[in-house]
């Protein structure tokens, strides 16, 4: 049996009927971690021993009874800019380098209630802020399918880790497209909640008003129950919303009929890759013979999301990074004369060029005589988004839509043209500004091989109806498949199994 195969609820049954230990799936983990990991780079830190003797632990509870949830006993990997205590937390950024936070983020802390053992921090953009994973300090990602390109961002680490079975789920976060565009990337599922569903503390921020962690997994059901313990509301949170309807694997019903799914016309235009536009469309198509109904849509504004996401962002960005001086803790520089120089020494140097890009923007739009040409303009926008939103919801259950115009470019290629990089943040980053729900799932490949993702957007706290959506797909897609193989196999024989082909089921 090829435990890595596995999806993480699946892994959870074995080990509850004991036909797997929780040792055995970690070491797994660990082997496959060291075979890919010096190619790969999706983690920044790991620790063997600590993950072991946790698998002891863990195994303990769940023969005493104490744990029986789905989850427990399954190794997991945790995006970098989520606190964990005892454990370095550097968002993948010089400024933070040894930085080990003294508790940890709730979201985090739910998973290891629930029984989750934690392999490592995945790498990420510097502080989020990218789409490649190669703005991090300590050096870039690369996709599974084809190491020659990125594997998107900034959740790129811990969507290359789920896709090369490094781990078997990952928690991202998600404040313009973080979790979806690389989940796209990469072939693997990730879900962006309504905001407020999950805790944000012990989440370092970016943008406060935009952040969301979410979870990465490799097929629908992983993301639901992976999705349903880390969801609660958090006192220690001030946008923490206190919901009773995150039972979301109760939606799991490959049932299309009486779903209303809308496609924006707007987002098949121009600057979208035949191939995913293709693909997209096959999966509406899919749906629709599942008994979905489907049609097009004006959904408008599109044009001014990023200009107003990107402002808004790069606003908060500025406020929230100020607390990377030198002074109480991070990276501070060795030579300096004077406190105020040691702020600016210590900023230049720990802060990478894209970091310091957004933190000028955002203190650029918020200074005085520009505040109200620039940044109020924006949060009028996002009002407008999501008026949009409100009216296409009053029409549809789900909006269907790309989760990137095009598939996982080259390493390299994006950092040349920042401006390029931002626009491919299209699709996903209205969600954020609207506060919507949002799942990215497989649905083909291009000529080269790389994965395409399509994209299920749903009302505020209606994250059911896109689980319902995507699983229906998913289960009519993998019986498409297990079809087709059947056929490929009787003709030509079994073929031999890349590194990423486990994740994109």
């Amino acid at each position: 049996m090829n435990l890595l195969s596995l999806t993480a609820v699946e892994l959870g049954k074995k080990i509850h009927s004991k036909e797997v230990s929780v040792r055995e799936a970690v070491e797994a983990c660990c082997e496959q971690i060291e075979a890919v990991e010096p190619e790969i780079h999706s983690y920044v830190t790991t620790d063997r021993e600590a993950a072991l003797k946790k698998a002891e632990e863990i195994q303990k509870k769940i023969d005493q009874g104490e744990l029986n949830g789905p989850l427990a006993g399954v190794p997991a990997a945790i995006k970098d800019n989520l606190c964990t205590k005892g454990w370095k937390t550097t968002c993948s950024s010089k400024i933070l380098e040894n930085f080990i936070p003294t508790y940890t983020a709730e979201a985090v802390g739910r998973l290891e209630e629930a029984g989750a053992v934690l392999l490592g921090k995945t790498n990420m953009d510097e502080f989020a802020m990218g789409s490649t994973t190669e703005t991090s300090y300590f050096g870039v990602t690369k996709n599974p399918w084809n190491t020659k390109h990125v594997p998107g961002g900034s959740s790129g680490g811990s969507c290359a880790a789920v896709a090369a079975e490094e781990c078997f789920y990952a928690l991202g976060s998600d404040t313009g497209g973080s979790i979806r565009q690389p989940s796209s990337f990469c072939g693997v599922t990730g879900i962006k909640p309504t905001y407020g569903t999950v805790s944000r503390y012990g989440l370092i921020a970016y943008g406060s008003s935009l952040d969301q962690i979410g979870p990465v997994a490799k097929d629908v059901t992983d993301a639901a129950a992976i999705l349903e313990v880390i969801a609660s509301y958090d006192k220690k949170d001030s946008t923490s919303i206190r919901r009773r309807d995150t039972d979301f694997t109760s939606a799991l019903k490959a049932e299309g009929k009486g779903l209303k799914i809308g496609i924006p016309k707007s987002y098949f235009g121009e600057g979208i890759e035949t191939e995913v536009k293709t693909s997209v469309l096959h999966a509406a198509e899919v749906l629709k013979q599942q008994g979905a109904e489907v049609e097009e849509f004006d959904l408008g504004l599109v044009e001014y999301a990023i200009p107003a996401y990107y402002v808004i962002a790069s606003a908060e960005a500025s406020s929230n990074l100020a607390r990377f001086d030198g002074v109480k803790y991070g990276y501070r520089t060795p030579d300096y004369e004077g406190l105020h120089d040691m702020y600016k020494k210590t900023r230049s140097e720990g802060f990478g060029a894209e970091v310091k890009r957004r933190i000028m923007l955002g203190s650029f739009v918020l200074s005085s005589g520009y505040y109200d040409a620039y940044y109020l303009k924006a949060l009028r926008t996002k009002a407008l988004i999501k008026q949009a939103f409100d009216e296409a919801f009053k029409t549809y259950d789900v909006i269907l839509a790309p989760a990137a115009p095009t598939t996982a470019p080259k390493l390299g290629s994006s950092l040349n043209d920042p401006l390029k990089m931002y626009l491919g943040d299209i699709y996903t980053i209205s969600a954020n500004l609207a506060g919507l729900p949002g799942i990215c799932v497989p649905c083909g490949k291009d000529k080269n091989g790389l994965p395409i993702g399509v994209q299920m957007l749903g009302n505020c706290f209606e994250e059911k109806k896109i689980l319902q959506a995507a699983y229906t797909y998913e289960q009519t897609r993998t019986r498409e498949r297990c079809d087709l193989a059947k056929k490929r196999d009787t003709a030509y024989g079994t073929e031999q199994k890349t590194i990423g082909e486990g994740a994109g089921r």
